[in-house]
């Protein structure tokens, strides 16, 4: 803009300046110099009437030497390598030293030419050679700074701590963003500048925004606890901004990332929590130098498990998994890890296995040579469409997967062998959750005839960011434009953060002993439609809708999925104890016997290898399960008749 603005020819030959190649331009500069000299020259001597003296003359080879002098000394000075742009206080005084220099040297020629001292002269020449060198170059990074500002979005900086001073540094060179003011939370910091940016108090947030026009906000609090985080973001959504943030402090203190590195605020930031401290024996009474395995271990819990039980140093980590692409991810991701090491810090083997929990011979072989002590059992088909579309491979897999692992478990002469279920256990209303729940009898009937393996269920709601997760939809769904869509605008569900879940999942292993259902403290339900709008705030945009029909993206409502329930639940019974752990309790749920699970076992069995659709709804819903299917027709002949010779052999 401000290119174009100048008057012709003027803008023109700008824009050519600043195209020219690195070693044009400092030809270019050494031409300003020279001119520069020759000015101060012809003005110095003018004021000091040496040209209309008899021997002016006789100054002409002072004058060649300055010519000579003056770019020799920039060029010493190192100053021709900096770029106009990047012009700071050190770049002045290298040319206040070479100014100095040239001063004195037409004083020292002269004075031995003229036979005289002309003590203003040297003085004339300084103040001239240095104006004359300088405003060209402050001319032109005042147009280059101007024509990038113009280019780049206004960003306020929230924060005015170590990691906003280092943010404000990294954005002088940012071709994205140009930071324009602080606001800060520690009043002793307000109406100061940090690197020339103002400090305003965060209570002016919104005035701040408006004076400014800022359209960007960069969280730069890397420690600030979720409290705090969810406190600033509540007050941010509102704006017409976009949010973004620095990496956190774990990651910038480690070095896995920079203050630069600028990222889109997560709905974790959000909905996420202050972690509680873990109890320390309890996250490392069944990790710590043992011999751990981790079914689906590729999987959005599994992988968490696996790098949470890699920091407590177990002796052997195996790595169950049937995705050939995820095992291999999951097992490069932790063994660079152990590279960052230092030598001898950790003697973690890690162990990658491709297998089905299915395969009672193969997963019963790798935990007798591997001498697996604790099993994370995380194998499971958990989208819930998915399954109510192919209920009978997702009741294989979870049901007999289960079995199949924790009874080769009991044989193997595992220590500890804990199941991830879900909250769409307690009265579900899809298959998925009928055959969690019907997992979770496995392990409970199981726990009845071995009194010193200590075997539990885990049960918890949706983990944000995995597979599956409404979050990466939403996410996916606002950078394409939208809409969003939300299947009803009622729904709730709890959530989690993936680390937070796994850690709970580790300590509330070590409390289990005979067949316990633990709960994690899930919070408060979160609303769908809420959760979508906040999405949409955080990125900057506007929700579309009638109040707003100008807006950026619509939440479009798609009816609620097969299967699918408005809210969910983590208890069966309202009844339920603490724990050594804050946010893990215990309840007592409905069990069977080891008889009358076999029975049932066996009646399940049949109807797979008969591909007894009718026979295995029917056990589904005599069993106590508390199923309340919401589509009978999932189960028809016709939906499963594909593929029917297969299972056969499977089984």
């Amino acid at each position: 803009w401000i290119l174009e603005s100048l008057p012709q020819p003027w803008g023109g030959w700008f824009e050519k300046l600043f195209a020219l190649s690195p070693g044009n331009k400092r030809r270019v500069q050494v031409l300003v110099d020279v001119v520069a000299i020759l000015l101060a020259f012809t003005i110095a001597f003018s004021l000091n009437g040496l040209f209309a003296s008899s021997a002016s003359g006789s100054f002409l080879p002072v004058l060649a030497v300055l010519l000579v002098a003056a770019p020799l000394g920039v060029l010493i000075s190192g100053s021709y390598s900096v770029a106009v742009r990047y012009i700071r206080s050190f770049f002045a005084v290298r040319l206040l030293i070479v100014a100095a220099g040239l001063g004195l040297l037409a004083l020292g020629l002269v004075s031995t030419y003229g036979g005289q001292l002309y003590w203003r002269l040297g003085v004339d020449v300084f103040t001239c050679s240095l104006l004359f060198m300088a405003a060209p170059r402050l001319m032109l990074r005042w147009v280059a700074e101007h024509a990038s500002n113009a280019r780049r979005l206004p960003a306020l900086i929230y924060g005015a701590g170590s990691a906003g001073r280092q943010l404000v540094g990294a954005l002088e060179s940012s071709t994205e963003y140009r930071p324009v003011a602080f606001v800060e939370d520690n009043s002793d910091s307000v109406g100061r500048a940090v690197r020339g940016v103002p400090v305003f108090d965060s209570l002016d947030l919104e005035r701040v925004v408006d004076k400014y026009g800022a359209a960007v906000v960069l969280l730069a609090i890397p420690s600030a606890s979720y409290r705090r985080r969810k406190s600033v973001l509540k007050r941010l959504e509102p704006l017409p901004v976009r949010v973004q943030t620095v990496p956190g402090i774990v990651d910038l203190v480690s070095g896995k990332a920079k203050v630069s590195e600028l990222r889109d605020v997560s709905i974790e930031d959000l909905l996420g929590r202050d972690a509680a401290e873990p109890v320390g024996h309890l996250i490392s009474q069944d990790v710590t130098y043992k011999h751990v395995m981790i079914t689906g271990a590729g999987g959005s819990i599994g992988s968490e498990l696996a790098r949470q039980s890699l920091h407590e140093c177990p002796r052997t980590l195996v790595l169950y998994e049937q995705g050939e692409y995820a095992l291999y991810a999951i097992e490069a991701e932790l063994q660079n890890y152990l590279q960052t090491l230092p030598d001898g810090e950790s003697q973690t083997q890690i162990i990658p296995v491709l297998g089905t929990v299915q395969n009672r011979e193969r997963i019963e072989a790798v935990m007798r040579q591997y001498n697996v002590q604790t099993v994370y059992h995380a194998a499971a088909y958990k989208h819930v469409p998915l399954v109510e579309h192919n209920p009978l491979a997702g009741l294989k897999n979870n049901v007999i997967g289960t079995w199949t692992a924790a009874s080769a478990a009991l044989v193997a002469g595992v220590e500890c062998f804990v199941l991830i279920s879900t909250d769409k256990a307690v009265r579900p209303t899809n298959v998925m959750g009928a055959s969690k729940r019907f997992a979770e009898l496995a392990i409970q009937a199981l726990a009845s005839t071995k009194p010193e393996m200590r075997l539990s269920m885990v049960r918890f709601g949706n983990v944000l960011g995995s597979s599956g997760s409404v979050v990466p939809k939403f996410r996916q769904q606002i950078a394409e434009g939208g809409p969003i869509t939300v299947t009803h605008p009622d729904i709730t569900r709890y959530f989690m953060t993936i680390p937070e879940a796994a850690q709970l999942v580790i300590q509330a292993g070590a409390l289990g002993g005979n067949g316990e259902v633990f709960v994690l403290d899930m919070g408060e339900p979160v609303r769908i439609y809420d959760l979508a709008k906040r999405m949409i705030r955080l990125a900057g945009l506007e929700l579309k809708d009638q109040g707003n029909p100008d807006g950026d993206i619509e939440i479009q409502y798609s009816g609620l999925r097969p299967g699918e329930k408005l809210y969910e639940e983590l208890l069966i019974d309202a009844d339920d104890r603490e724990t050594k752990h804050p946010r893990i309790r215990v309840s007592d749920e409905p069990s069977l016997s080891m008889e009358e699970f076999d029975r049932a076992l066996q009646h399940f069995l049949q109807c797979v290898e008969d591909t007894d659709l009718e026979g295995l709804r029917k056990l589904l819903l005599d069993m106590p399960i508390a199923w309340a299917p919401k589509s009978e027709a999932l189960f028809d002949h016709s939906v499963m008749a594909e593929g029917r010779a297969s299972l056969r052999r499977v089984v």
